[in-house]
């Protein structure tokens, strides 16, 4: 690994890190040697081929973990990627609680981030579920029906944006959580704001 390929946010990132120190170690000596640019994106280490980003190194409680941002669109032979929650549509990762699971992998590892690499080369792009496949919840129904700027606003939201208030607004079990929500976001919604742009207090 030369100075040439390190990134200086990365260096801090990893130097800061109390857990997995190792296992970063590793992680990013198997990506580097793929030929990948290292760069520092969503606070963390991200490893791009032309820009495009490839996989990126995180960390969890209970596990590190090497994540595909477009896993889905790979072949996984050997069966090690995991969709983290059944609403990711285009990552994948590999999870990994010591440095030895990350050591025996290696190869295989090597193959997936050169599948990773093709998938980019031949432009290949995730199928994502339309937001018209989501359903609405009632209560977000019955607020666009009471206040029509708040559905215009809601519309001019990015797909992602509308799918995170989609999904937030839908999980509760009890209508009134649902309503509850939808209040508390309705003004961030208004603002052109998406879930996670900015706390609620």
């Amino acid at each position: 690994m030369t100075n040439s390929q390190v990134n200086p946010k990365v260096e801090e990132f990893f130097s800061k890190s109390k857990k997995w120190k190792e296992e970063y170690v590793k992680l990013r000596e198997i990506v580097l040697d793929c030929g990948l640019t290292e760069e520092y994106k969503w606070m963390h280490p991200c490893y791009t081929y032309e820009t495009k980003n490839i996989v990126l190194i995180h960390g969890f409680k209970e596990y590190c973990a090497l994540l595909f941002h477009k896993g889905a669109l790979l072949q996984d032979i050997s069966g090690i990627l995991i969709q983290q929650t059944e609403n990711v549509q285009a990552a994948r990762q590999i999870g990994f609680t010591n440095v030895q699971e990350i050591v025996e992998l290696e190869t295989i590892l090597k193959s997936y981030i050169n599948e990773a690499i093709q998938v980019e080369k031949a432009g290949l792009e995730v199928n994502f579920k339309k937001n018209t496949e989501m359903k609405i919840p009632e209560e977000l129904q019955n607020k666009f029906n009471e206040i029509p700027e708040l559905k215009t606003a809601f519309e001019a939201l990015t797909p992602g944006r509308q799918r995170a208030y989609t999904l937030y607004f839908s999980s509760p079990k009890q209508s009134k959580t649902r309503e509850s929500r939808i209040e508390k976001y309705q003004q961030h919604i208004l603002n052109g704001k998406g879930l996670n742009d900015k706390p609620i207090q």
